[in-house]
């Protein structure tokens, strides 16, 4: 039987997993599909993914690739993965791709979005930032446009990050009101290094309340000379919204 490429599209909630990678003795997404997979094909299953989530951030659209020689057909693989895998994860579609095609590599654009209330719901803790008071999404939407563009992100990331390439470009960044007491801000890019998100929002956040001046993401973008300090949002906001290829 020849080696198949296997495509999969899938979301999780990121709640009790210590992120996306896998991890030993550590419960992950990719752990946990990775150990059903290995079940139903008796292979080592080694998946390639669009993204790396943090631990605590979610997933509306994850696509993963894997290579199987096992015989089982197509159409059961999601099946046999909904049955398996635990609530929190859901398969959205499954289907064998090229050879070539690569999750990661092949990907033209990844969207994230990040949740922010002024409306505390303790039935919502786990999947919003909670702030006092409304924010004004037009204001807070100017301020991120210094992040659009071809910029080196090597201030927004943490410090074990291993990517040995800082550049990255953003798209675009949108804020929107959603309902009456929340923003979502979506942020499109080519990639993304580790917790540069969560970086650029925590940013944003600290020259909104004027906790930083208001040039501070452009001094970010152009100097390393000296160590910035990373403001960190929560991860409970945080959403891999979307992958385009």
């Amino acid at each position: 039987m020849g080696r198949k490429n296997i495509k999969i599209e899938f979301r999780y909630d990121g709640s009790r997993y210590y992120g996306f990678q896998r991890q030993p003795d550590k419960i992950t997404v990719q752990g946990e599909i990775e150990k059903i997979l290995r079940i139903v094909t008796k292979e080592e299953i080694n998946l390639i993914s669009a993204g790396r989530t943090d631990r605590g951030v979610h997933a509306n659209h994850q696509v993963s690739n894997f290579y199987t020689s096992s015989n089982i057909p197509i159409e059961k693989y999601k099946y046999l993965l909904t049955r398996a895998l635990p609530n929190d994860i859901d398969i959205l579609s499954v289907e064998e791709v090229d050879e070539n095609f690569n999750a990661r590599h092949n990907a033209k654009m990844r969207e994230y979005v990040y949740i922010i209330s002024w409306e505390k719901n303790p039935f919502e803790a786990r999947y919003c930032k909670f702030v006092k008071e409304k924010i004004i999404a037009k204001k807070l939407e100017k301020i991120f446009s210094d992040f659009v563009g071809v910029h080196d992100f090597k201030n927004f990331r943490l410090n074990d990050c291993v990517s040995k390439i800082t550049i990255r470009e953003i798209y675009q960044i949108e804020v929107k009101y959603f309902g009456e007491n929340k923003i979502k801000i979506y942020i499109k890019g080519s990639a993304f290094l580790k917790s540069q998100v969560r970086i650029m929002v925590g940013t944003a956040l600290e020259i909104y309340y004027g906790r930083l001046p208001e040039n501070h993401i452009r001094l970010m973008l152009n100097d390393f000379t000296k160590e910035y300090k990373k403001n960190l949002v929560e991860a409970e906001g945080l959403y891999l919204n979307k992958i385009s290829y």
